[in-house]
């Protein structure tokens, strides 16, 4: 049976410059795909959100440019914690799939690893 599920995947900029943000935000949302067998098709909408460091371009533009300019797509900001995680972006994806929820693999990179140790890779 089919289910409507949510994935979450980060990762940070070393720079806030254009092909930087590209190819990070590529590397992020490739993988989230990849390591849950998610399909263009299985798309239902995904979420990017940055902090307020980010200035460069709209991460959601990697994902146009990776030929999901036809799934919903919008970018918000984070909110600006104090200790937070500088030059970060976040993915949430809504994706149909016949995993079940302890099945996910979210995927956090480069600074973002330590995000979320509690939830498996």
């Amino acid at each position: 049976m089919t289910s409507v599920l949510a994935l979450r995947g980060a990762t940070t900029l070393d720079v806030d410059e254009h092909d930087h943000l590209m190819v990070r935000v590529t590397e992020l949302l490739g993988e989230m795909l990849e390591r849950n067998g998610i399909h263009h098709d299985d798309l239902i909408s995904i979420i990017f959100t940055a902090t307020e460091d980010v200035h460069s371009c709209f991460p959601a533009k990697a994902a146009r440019m990776m030929g999901l300019g036809d799934v919903p797509l919008i970018c918000a900001r984070e909110l600006d914690i104090d200790g937070g995680t500088p030059l970060c972006i976040r993915i949430l994806v809504h994706f149909n799939s016949e995993l079940g929820r302890a099945e996910l693999r979210h995927v956090y990179l480069e600074g973002a690893r330590n995000l979320r140790d509690d939830l498996p890779q």
